[in-house]
């Protein structure tokens, strides 16, 4: 049996990728849903806003050949018209050209739509919910992993962010204090995030010739985005606040918010639907507290999470892993085929 530490985008395509080969395994997720740091929320009207993960460009190919294997459709993300920019927070935002860039795609219906396909093709007692892992212990040939309920298996996968399974998890006997202090010292990518998306009746920017794009050196929005659905039916604007902003009540930061918007875009920014949030520092499951600074991605991609433990039966598999692209979705679906393609090599040898 094969236990996976955690239900995000690489612990369920590890799963899938397993199922295939009929290797049995258990999910276990501390979360009540599946998904990690891609969470689509769908308001008032059905609009599906994004929490976490959302954009990936032409060079993330491992993911775009995972959608193109479930079936799963992208577009592009919309930037056609005015881009506003405010540099600082007397002065008033600019309309400013921006160079051409390569496009940024997102996923049809919503990043979620790849987390819930992935999901369908498992078993439901395959994916326990509610289960946060405290506590590993390996014995010769097996592990017993200690949640709410007690798992047994012969092979244990770390699904999540480094930092966390080194600060939230007890390993006996004990891991390499090296390993430990670099996944201690491992940047959760979102992990500092506060994102944000309003949902309105019609795509008031784009009537006027605005792309809906907005940079602030100041906030409380930092950066911000058309995020309309695939089929422009349903209409929203997504972005990110300035971190700081989490001291605020959330009345006082929606506020701030909205207010800032009606002054970049005029009064119809008001006139919202849905204001959504999602403060990252807030989420236990995703952050945890760093005893030094971490700069972004730091030790995302370090070698050392490549290595096998307890005997070649203790894995890492995450985003913040990957070797290539680590911290993003890319990275979590290069993880996932990588471990999942050493456990296949392995249940063959032992067949033989």
């Amino acid at each position: 049996m094969i236990i996976i530490i955690g239900a995000g985008l690489s612990g369920l395509l590890t799963a899938y990728r397993l199922k295939k080969e009929g290797i049995p395994f258990k999910i276990l997720e501390a979360r009540t849903r599946v998904g990690g740091r891609i969470n689509t929320n769908y308001g008032t009207n059905n609009t599906p806003v994004e929490m976490g993960a959302t954009w990936f460009g032409d060079q993330h190919t491992h993911l775009i050949a995972l959608l193109k294997e479930l079936g799963i459709n992208y577009f592009e993300q919309f930037m056609d018209g005015t881009v506003f920019f405010q540099p600082f927070s007397s002065s008033q935002a600019e309309s400013i050209q921006i160079p051409s860039q390569p496009p940024s795609y997102r996923i049809s219906g919503g990043t979620s739509n790849l987390i819930n396909t992935l999901y369908q093709k498992l078993d439901k007692d395959e994916v326990l919910l509610d289960q946060p892992v405290t506590e590993i212990k390996f014995y010769e040939n097996s592990f017993q992993v200690v949640a709410k309920d007690i798992f047994k298996g012969n092979t244990v996968i770390l699904s999540i962010p480094p930092k966390l399974w080194s600060k939230k998890i007890l390993f006996e006997p004990l891991l390499p204090s090296n390993l430990m202090k670099i996944a201690s010292q491992t940047h959760t990518w979102m992990e500092d995030s506060i994102k944000v998306a309003i949902t309105y009746e019609q795509p008031f920017w784009q009537q006027q010739n605005l792309s809906g794009t907005m940079f602030s050196n100041t906030g409380p929005v930092t950066e911000l985005y058309d995020h309309c659905d695939h089929n422009r039916s349903k209409y929203a604007l997504c972005g990110f606040i300035n971190s700081s902003l989490q001291n605020l009540v959330y009345k006082e930061r929606r506020a701030n918010v909205i207010n800032q918007l009606i002054n970049v875009f005029g009064e119809k920014a008001g006139d919202f639907i849905d204001y959504e949030e999602c403060i990252w520092s807030k989420e236990e499951n995703t952050f945890e507290e760093s005893e030094i600074a971490l700069f972004p991605h730091q030790n995302n991609g370090n070698p050392i999470f490549s290595k096998t433990f307890f005997n070649d039966k203790l894995l890492i598999s995450s985003s913040e892993s990957a070797l290539e692209f680590p911290g993003y979705m890319n990275g979590a679906v290069y993880s996932a085929n990588v471990t999942a393609r050493k456990i296949i090599s392995t249940n063959l040898e032992n067949q033989k």
